[in-house]
C-alpha cells in the first residue's frame, strides 16, 4: 500500500502543469536579460532598465534628454505600462509622483525587456523607497535669438532652478530687461527668455543662477554674441 502511494506521488510530482512551466519560462527569460542585456546608447529613444538598490526598474527617458554619455533625464513608470491597470498600481506604488529624475548612464542596465518585470518593486509588491538614488531633474530658462524665418540659436542657458515657479520669475525678470533695450539687443534677431526643462544632457553648458545675477548673465552674452 506505501509502495503504491509513493509510486502515484512520485509520479504526480513529476508532471509540470501548464502554469509552472510558464513561471519556469519567466525566469529563465529573466536569466536571460540579465546575462546578456540589450545594450543602450544615448539617443535611442527606448525605455530603459535601471538598477534601484537590489532592483531593476523600467524608465522612460525625456524625449530630447537623452542623448548625454554621462547623465539623462528620465521617469521611473510601472512594468506594464501603459495598461491602464499600471496606472493605478503605480500610483499606489509611488511611481507617478516622482517626476522627472537625474539618471547616470553607468545604472542603466540596458534596454527594458518584459523579462525584468519580476525584479521590480512593483513586482514583489513593494513602494518604491523614498531614496531612488536620482535627484530631480529640475528646470531651467532658455535664453534665444530668432530671426523671422525661425532660424536662430541660444544666447544663454539657465539653470537648474529647484522650483519651476523660481525659472517663470527669472523668466520675466529677463524678458522685462530685453524689452527695455530692444532696439539695441542684436540687430536682425528677436530675442526672449522662456522658462523650460533643465536639459541634464547638456548640464555644463547652462550657468548658475544661484551664484550670479541672471540680468549681468544676460549682458555677458549679450555682448559676447554683438561682438
Amino acid at each position: 500500500m506505501i509502495r503504491r502511494m509513493f509510486s502515484s506521488c512520485a509520479t504526480t510530482s513529476n508532471a509540470v502543469s501548464p502554469e509552472d512551466q510558464a513561471v519556469v519560462d519567466r525566469f529563465r527569460a529573466m536569466l536571460a536579460a540579465v546575462r546578456n542585456p540589450e545594450p543602450w546608447t544615448p539617443d535611442l529613444a527606448r525605455d530603459v532598465a535601471v538598477r534601484v538598490g537590489p532592483f531593476i526598474e523600467r524608465a522612460h527617458p525625456r524625449p530630447g534628454d537623452d542623448h548625454g554619455t554621462e547623465t539623462i533625464a528620465v521617469a521611473l513608470v510601472h512594468p506594464d505600462t501603459p495598461h491602464a491597470a499600471a496606472y493605478l498600481h503605480g500610483h499606489q506604488l509611488g511611481y507617478t509622483n516622482r517626476g522627472w529624475l537625474r539618471c547616470e548612464t553607468t545604472t542603466i542596465l540596458g534596454t527594458w525587456q518584459p523579462a525584468y518585470a519580476m525584479l521590480t518593486h512593483a513586482s514583489a509588491g513593494l513602494p518604491l523607497p523614498d531614496d531612488v538614488g536620482m535627484t530631480p531633474a529640475h528646470y531651467g530658462v532658455h535664453v534665444e535669438a530668432r530671426r523671422t524665418d525661425g532660424t536662430g540659436h541660444t544666447l544663454l542657458r539657465l539653470g537648474p532652478y529647484f522650483q519651476t515657479w523660481v525659472a517663470s520669475h527669472d523668466a520675466g525678470r529677463l524678458n522685462t530687461d530685453l524689452a527695455s533695450r530692444a532696439a539695441t539687443v542684436i540687430p536682425g534677431f528677436t530675442v526672449t527668455a522662456k522658462d523650460a526643462l533643465f536639459d541634464v544632457s547638456d548640464h555644463e553648458s547652462y550657468a548658475d543662477p544661484y551664484v550670479a545675477d541672471v540680468t549681468a548673465l544676460l549682458a555677458d552674452a549679450l555682448a559676447g554674441a554683438s561682438a
